[in-house]
C-alpha cells in the first residue's frame, strides 16, 4: 500500500475527505433521481394535447384567426381545442391555416 500515506493522522484526514465526498455523491444522486421522480409526476399529470385548435383574437367578440395543428408552437395562449370537423369548417369558411403546422394540409383543405 504504497500509494497511502505512512501515518495515521493523514489515513484520518484521508478517511474523513473520503467520507464527505461520499455524502456528496449520495445527495446528488438522491437529488436526482428525486427530480427525476418530479419529472415523470409532472408528466404523468400534464394535460393531453387536443388534435386541433383555433387562435382567436382580442376582444368581446373574439374572432377566430388561425386553425393549428395540437401542439403547434406558434398556436398561442387564446386558443380553444375544437373537433377535425370544427377545425376543417372554420378553414373552409375562411379562417386561416396556420402556415407553421400545416394546419390546411393535415385536414386536407388546400
Amino acid at each position: 500500500m504504497r500509494d497511502l500515506p505512512a501515518d495515521a493522522d493523514r489515513l484520518r484526514v484521508l478517511e474523513l475527505w473520503l467520507q464527505l465526498s461520499l455524502k456528496r455523491v449520495r445527495d446528488r444522486i438522491a437529488d436526482l433521481e428525486r427530480r427525476d421522480v418530479e419529472r415523470r409526476r409532472g408528466a404523468a399529470a400534464a394535460p393531453l394535447v387536443p388534435d386541433w385548435v383555433v387562435g382567436t383574437g382580442i376582444g368581446a367578440d373574439r374572432p377566430r384567426l388561425y386553425v393549428h395543428v395540437g401542439g403547434c408552437r406558434m398556436a398561442g395562449t387564446r386558443v380553444h381545442a375544437v373537433t377535425r370537423d370544427v377545425a376543417a369548417r372554420a378553414a373552409a369558411d375562411g379562417v386561416e391555416a396556420c402556415s407553421h403546422c400545416g394546419a390546411d394540409a393535415a385536414l386536407g383543405v388546400t
